[in-house]
Order: structure tokens, then C-alpha cells, then sequence
């Protein structure tokens, strides 16, 4: 993971300032993890695509049928991204998945000269223009079994297994994404 931060801070530094970066790639990759010590060592935003899943109402069968649909990009563009390019402070209510509905807290983010959009679907094409940086961050398909495991239980393992990877995958696979990306670093080691 240090490899990875080096790296990352490296390219932040050259790039232009405010800096929107996409952090995306594989399930325990390590998207948030990296994320969080970005943060801790540069004080940059972090904006995680967890807090932009689907509402109830919003799952219809031809949305989650569409390749990356199950996130909100509606809402992360008009609440996150475009106060982000106009460099104002903005405000948005996270999606709670234990209550399968948006929290009450509204989170206010200030201008930051770095903001990282963190998450599975974060380079999703409707999102590509914003971003200065694009990482991509894949892992050994048995270390990333080990860690979703570790982290989320056997039970959860399964529904990994059998619907969350296969749908990032077909989103990795039809838009290209790690191709697309300025960065594709292997956290597997």
C-alpha cells in the first residue's frame, strides 16, 4: 500500500490545482483504505460512491440491467461533482445501507486543493470529464476473495461472489475501464 500512496501523491503534486481524483477499481482492492491514508497524509477530501447507491425507488429492472447502474450519478454529479468544478462548498445526505435509504446527516465539504471521489463506479463515463486523475486498483482474484472474507464474513463472501463482483467486472470489461485510467496499480502484494 505505501508503493501505491507514493505513487498517487506523486501525481498529485503534478497536477493542476483543485484536483478532482477517481479511485477506482476491484471489491477489497483497497479503494477506501487508500483513500484514507491519502487523506490522513495530505489532508485531501474524500468522497466515497457507497454514499450514492440506488434508493429503493430508483431500482427498477432496466437500471440495474445498465452497465454501473446501481449508483446514483444523478445525484453525485448535481450534488458532488459540479459544486466541485465550480470550487464551492457543497452539502449532500449520504445512502445508508443498513436503512436501504439516504441518512439524515447532511455532510458539508469544503473547497480542498484535492478531492477524491473513492469508490466502485467512480470512473463510470458520466463522471470521466470531472476528473484530473484516474486510478485503477486491481487485486489476485483468491486474495480478493481472502479479503472480502476477512472484512465482511463467509456469509456476505457468497452474495460477493455470486452478484458484486460479476457486476463490477462486466462494468470493468464493457467500459474499459482500467485501460481508460491514468494509473492501474496491483494491491495484492
Amino acid at each position: 500500500m505505501n508503493n501505491a500512496i507514493s505513487v498517487i501523491m506523486e501525481q498529485m503534486e503534478c497536477r493542476e490545482k483543485p484536483l478532482i481524483a477517481a479511485i477506482d477499481g476491484r471489491c477489497a482492492a483497497g479503494k477506501t483504505t487508500l483513500a484514507e491514508h491519502l487523506k490522513e497524509r495530505t489532508g485531501c477530501n474524500v468522497i466515497h460512491t457507497d454514499s450514492f447507491f440506488l434508493r429503493l425507488e430508483q431500482r427498477t429492472e432496466e437500471r440495474l440491467n445498465t452497465t454501473g447502474g446501481n449508483i446514483d450519478f444523478e445525484r453525485l454529479r448535481a450534488e458532488v461533482m459540479e459544486p466541485l468544478k465550480r470550487g464551492g462548498t457543497f452539502s449532500y445526505r449520504a445512502f445508508d445501507c443498513k436503512r436501504m435509504e439516504l441518512a439524515e446527516e447532511i455532510l458539508h465539504i469544503k473547497p480542498n486543493d484535492v478531492t477524491i471521489i473513492e469508490g466502485s463506479y467512480s470512473c463510470h463515463p458520466t463522471l470521466w470529464e470531472f476528473y484530473g486523475l484516474r486510478v485503477f486498483l486491481t487485486v489476485d482474484p483468491d486474495e480478493q476473495l481472502k479479503r472480502i472474507e476477512r472484512r465482511n464474513g463467509t456469509e456476505a463472501l457468497a452474495m460477493f461472489r455470486e452478484r458484486w463482483i460479476p457486476l463490477e467486472e462486466k462494468y470493468f470489461a464493457v467500459l474499459k475501464i482500467a485501460q481508460r485510467c491514468d494509473l492501474v496499480l496491483d494491491t495484492g502484494n
